[in-house]
């Protein structure tokens, strides 16, 4: 046999797998399916290592349960809409379709360079108008159900550039392009009401319970973030507002000594009016603008605040307090204003501090400090009240439904459920995105476009204004249609879909992907869903796959989807790392995929990612890690080229019970690897030690393969414990190898592919060694290891070991007080 050519092997089976289509699929009610996905890719140009670790990995095990007998679905697609091909097009003076069909085409052969078994027959792109259309039906659907409506908020503003940003184009509170400060602006836009799903995603977060990393369904639970409490109303002095505020812990009402508004709330201007504050306030709004929102509430973060010139009567005592705005209190959680009880939360306490605002404790603590000038910080644990009216004495939960019911009888508050969660706004004033199917009449007001009218297409021949702008707002050809209704003139909305709504069902259309009558057929969205494997990583954690979840659970209401979630089994894999960092250009450490699998090949890029680190840890970039496993691809293709001849032809078994040692540990380890490399893959998900098992008995082959060369005439029987062998070889090692394990079982003529055939099953009477080697120790000391037979009785091993020369000398006559045996590992004499 030649040397191992990997390119020559590489491309003769990726050209196989794609002429035969090998891994198309299709609904099979006789087979147990297997839904295999990988969250899909933006179309950014080129792929990378973070592409190929998490690519790999699914690809790892869709091979593996295609082996074990499922039906494995396992598509791919491109999230091809919105900021990142927007961005890259401006930076190239290019097209956003131009540049995102170009990249598609180069990032669909660098996937297939990788040997990935994809079921290309599905590919879907979502800035395509068959996948968008849907996009709109969906959006056309929820509003129906009531579920979208529109309303002002507070979007990123670049006044330069005249258009909304993305948290992500906010760089140092500057603009991305123009590096101008970004400034809060309120602008009117399209809301998912995905608050009215709260609890039922909650919900889900236990069903998911297993299934789902714990860390994951934390960062969701806390997103959603359900709390119990209490609105209160808090009349302001000398007007007509009101302040409503949630708290948690209505107990501590008597201590609230002042008011916090958020400085987006419609009242901080309005109360500052007419005062000396109103320049302060204005310059305090100004300046929290640009600030941004992680930065104002994280924890040990700068507090700023400035006094509104207003004051605030506490309903349950009268007592006059004053009422600020402050940067950490935000207009998207709660009510957007506060009560500071700063002897009982930290934040109010080095608010108070700062500011010298009053303190009162109403909350006992064990060491009884009533003093607040005592306090070094607040205290936020259970107590007695103390300091409340007729409250004092009562305690939690009990002190709280009390005064609730105070509240409620005084009209001053109710107890309530408060979310922080907030509503899903889906507009976006970019060009490259779902256009909202929605028209503007003014005759009919805001009016759906029909379904049949479906889809509102992105218009191709659109160029992006001069700093990026959209130009679907002065395109007249978009713009001017006529409205279903009364068929008078109306504009179009000139808004495009968020992103995130393309991969919040993708993997529904991919169970059917031509479908042309509904975003996917029933039946196979039946069959197929829910995803028993979704791949991807944790920086998804929360949108991402909260947002799918909510779709999710729409479809069901609509009878789309009979599944309760759409993925049953979610696993986060690390980053990659180079030099200490997270790959990235902007590091100068990124390895190029291309370059290591020109150089090396597919499968020793493969084999390295899945064999450095288990999936779920971050892996180190290791060169001489990559070299390392190109030379055991080469030693596997050197054994093969020296055994093969053997047993060409050959049937394989187990041979009888008259082998040579030889054979029978050969077997055994034949079993012993399958056995591992099973359980490491399906039970763990942990393919670095299936792969370290396979490594050790291509280590064995190597031994024992001097003996078998040494071999004059090897009877039938031998050479079937020999074939048997090699094709399990062949067969554990196609899940992360998959070209060189092809190109070996070709060579022996295998009758069907390697993802064809039937995993190897290890039989337990085949592991067991004749002979096995045990530990002695004396009072815990190793003093002595002994060969005994495997099925040894464990007095039998006691005399054995008492007997031993060597161990009688270190008992030195003395009489053993205990003889403690370790099946199978060791035996502990005590004297």
């Amino acid at each position: 046999m030649q040397e191992y050519d990997h390119k020559a092997i590489e491309a003769r089976w990726q050209e196989h797998w794609d002429t035969n289509r090998s891994f198309s699929v299709t609904e099979d009610p006789s087979k147990e399916k297997y839904y295999l996905l990988e969250m899909f890719p933006y179309p950014s140009g080129r792929i990378h290592m973070g592409h190929v670790r998490n690519y790999t990995i699914g690809d790892a095990l869709a091979r593996f349960k295609m082996m074990k007998g499922y039906n494995v679905l396992h598509p791919i697609g491109w999230d091809s809409f919105g900021m990142p091909a927007e961005n890259a097009a401006i930076q190239h003076k290019s097209h956003p379709a131009k540049w995102t069909f170009e990249n598609i085409d180069t990032m669909r052969t660098q996937l297939k360079r990788l040997g990935l078994s994809y079921d290309w027959s599905r590919e879907v792109a979502t800035c395509k108008p068959d996948y968008y259309k849907w996009n709109q039906w969906c959006f056309l659907k929820f509003h129906e159900r009531g579920l979208v409506y529109r309303k002002n908020s507070t979007v990123n503003w670049c006044e330069s550039c005249q258009t909304v940003l993305a948290n992500e184009q906010v760089i140092d509170d500057r603009c991305w392009r123009c590096d101008n400060v970004v400034i809060k602006k309120e602008q009117e836009g399209w809301f998912f009401k995905i608050t009215e799903y709260a609890d039922r995603l909650l919900e889900g977060c236990r069903e998911l319970e297993g299934g789902w990393p714990e860390q994951v369904l934390a960062m969701q639970s806390n997103w959603i973030g359900k709390s119990f409490g209490a609105e209160v109303d808090f009349a302001v002095k000398g007007a007509k507002e009101t302040i409503r505020i949630f708290t948690t812990r209505p107990d501590t009402l008597w201590g609230a000594t002042f008011m916090v508004l958020a400085p987006e709330h419609p009242l901080t201007k309005k109360l500052s009016r007419g005062t000396e504050q109103e320049q302060a306030v204005d310059d305090f709004i100004k300046k929290v603008q640009s600030q941004d929102t992680i930065a104002r509430t994280a924890e040990g973060g700068d507090k700023l605040g400035v006094f509104t010139g207003a004051y605030a009567m506490n309903p349950v005592n009268g007592e006059s307090i004053p009422v600020w705005s402050a940067n950490f209190v935000l207009m998207d959680y709660g009510t957007g204003a506060i009560m500071s009880v700063p002897a009982h939360d930290q934040r109010d306490f080095e608010f108070a501090q700062k500011y010298d605002l009053n303190i009162r404790v109403v909350i006992e603590p064990p060491d009884g400090t009533r003093d607040p000038d005592h306090l070094k910080e607040a205290f936020t644990e259970e107590g007695p009240m103390i300091q409340s009216g007729g409250f004092d004495g009562l305690v939690g939960e009990e002190a709280r439904l009390k005064v609730c019911e105070y509240l409620k009888t005084k009209g001053i508050g109710e107890r309530t459920i408060n979310y922080r969660l907030r509503d899903w706004g889906v507009s976006r004033q970019r060009y490259w995105g779902t256009p909202v199917p929605m028209v503007f009449c003014d005759a009919c007001g805001t009016v759906p476009v029909p379904y049949d009218q479906l889809p509102v297409e992105l218009p191709l021949d659109a160029q992006l204004g001069e700093r990026g702008q959209s130009p679907l707002k002065t395109l007249d050809s978009f713009i001017n249609t006529t409205c279903p209704k009364c068929n008078g003139a109306a504009k179009r909305e000139t808004d495009t879909l968020d992103t995130f709504i393309c991969s919040s069902w993708y993997f529904d259309r991919y169970t059917s992907p031509q479908a042309d009558d509904a975003p996917f057929q029933k039946k196979a969205v039946d069959y197929w869903m829910p995803v028993d494997q979704y791949i991807g990583g944790i920086e998804h954690a929360i949108l991402h796959l909260l947002y799918s979840r909510f779709f999710h659970h729409v479809f069901r209401d609509l009878g789309l989807v009979q599944s309760n979630e759409p993925f049953s089994h979610l696993l986060t894999q690390g980053m990659v790392i180079k030099d200490g960092a997270k790959m990235s250009k902007s590091k100068g450490n990124v390895v190029d995929p291309d370059r290591i699998i020109e150089r090396y090949g597919a499968d020793t890029a493969r084999l390295f990612i899945l064999f450095a680190a288990p999936p779920v840890k971050d892996l180190e970039w290791s060169d001489q890690g990559v070299e390392g496993c190109s030379r055991f691809l080469k030693r596997v293709w050197r054994l093969f080229a020296e055994l093969s001849d053997s047993v060409q032809g050959v049937e394989p078994g187990n041979g009888g019970d008259a082998l040579p040692d030889e054979l029978k540990e050969l077997r055994r380890q034949t079993h012993v690897t399958i056995k591992r490399v099973t359980e490491d893959v399906e039970k763990r998900m942990q393919f670095n030690t299936a792969i370290a098992a396979t490594m050790e008995f291509i280590n064995h082959l190597y031994t024992f393969k001097d003996w078998w060369n040494a071999q004059k005439n090897a009877s039938p029987e031998h050479k079937a414990v020999l074939r048997q062998a090699v094709e399990s070889l062949i067969l554990v090692l196609s899940p992360f190898a998959p070209h060189i394990a092809e190109e070996m079982a070709s060579r022996l003529k295998f009758s069907k592919a390697t993802h064809e055939c039937a995993w190897p099953v290890f039989e337990a009477q085949h592991m067991q060694a004749d002979e096995m080697t045990i530990v002695v120790q004396v009072n815990g000391k190793v003093r002595q290891k002994l060969s005994v037979p495997s099925e040894i009785a464990d007095d039998d091993l006691k005399q054995q070991c008492l007997g031993d020369e060597r161990v009688r000398e270190w008992l030195n006559g003395k009489e053993p007080r205990k003889v403690i045996v370790v099946p199978k590992k060791l035996v502990n004499i005590v004297v």
